[in-house]
């Protein structure tokens, strides 16, 4: 697991030297709307809470936006993995792997989302790893 230190001179956006109370809620919004997407819409829709916040926050500062693009990244990744799972399953001789697959995918999920929840709240930025690199 990788992380940015929290917002200083080294601040790659220049921006102010520690982020406000609003851009740490919608950074921890950003990586927990995928947990909750995950209970009202059995996964399926995991990655959209991400995305809405990037794209409407993301000029907020390097915090939301390292928040919600690398939340929605993971969440491809976890796609990927559903899908091929889903592949295995059909295959029947796969299903034992693929329910693996789901449940690794779940656990690895929510514990990632948590601890970039728990980051983003102290003002750190987060980075999943396993991710697969679309948003910046």
């Amino acid at each position: 697991m990788s992380t940015y230190p929290p917002y200083g001179p080294g601040d790659p956006s220049g921006g102010p030297a520690r982020p406000s109370g609003d851009d740490r809620t919608i950074a921890v919004l950003a990586h927990l709307s995928p947990v909750i997407a995950m209970v009202l819409s059995a996964g399926w829709l995991s990655f959209l809470g991400p995305l809405i916040v990037w794209l409407v926050w993301r000029e907020r500062g390097y915090l939301v936006r390292n928040a919600a693009a690398s939340a929605f990244n993971f969440n491809i990744t976890v796609w990927v993995a559903t899908i091929v799972g889903w592949i295995l399953f059909i295959t029947l001789i796969g299903i034992p792997l693929a329910i693996v697959l789901w449940i690794a995918a779940a656990v690895l999920q929510v514990v990632f989302s948590i601890i970039g929840a728990v980051r983003a709240s102290r003002g750190e930025a987060y980075r999943y790893p396993l991710q697969v690199p679309i948003l910046r």
